[in-house]
């Protein structure tokens, strides 16, 4: 990965600090309505480093990588966008899934072969691919 440039660091800073803010309850539910929502699962519920890790590869992967402001705002709107359409655990899943799909042998089999594989890594993609054009990001290999 390329170094970050010191004019990118207050936009990582600022995307840090608004999925803190996105991820803290802004009031205190009675105790009657404390059960409630702690079996509602929250919007967005993606912890700040997997949304950081999402943009800063999506930013590397679009023309001018690293260096370039606009590649940070798009992929922060993308991993809001992937966020909407996915919970955390399926896309971490996704994701391993995903990034082990293509490793050779035996081992590899419980990456390729488990039904919900293909599924999630079908969705993951599909999320990618809405996000990409809601977003307005290159589509990944044409630079």
């Amino acid at each position: 990965m390329k170094r970050l440039t010191p004019h990118l660091l207050p936009v990582l800073a600022s995307l840090l600090l608004s999925a803190c803010a996105a991820s803290t309850p802004k009031t205190t539910a009675p105790a009657a309505d404390a059960a409630a929502a702690a079996e509602s699962k929250p919007a967005n519920d993606y912890p700040t480093l997997t949304r950081v890790e999402f943009v800063l590869e999506c930013a590397q992967e679009q023309p001018g990588g690293l260096q370039n402001r606009d590649n940070i705002y798009h992929c922060a709107c993308a991993a809001d966008q992937v966020a909407e359409k996915l919970g955390h655990e399926d896309y971490a899943q996704a994701q391993t899934f995903t990034y082990n799909f293509g490793a050779a042998g035996e081992r590899a089999a419980e990456f390729r072969d488990p039904p919900q594989s293909a599924k999630l890594r079908n969705a993951l993609k599909e999320a990618k691919a809405q996000a990409a054009s809601a977003c307005f990001l290159k589509p990944v290999g044409k630079k």
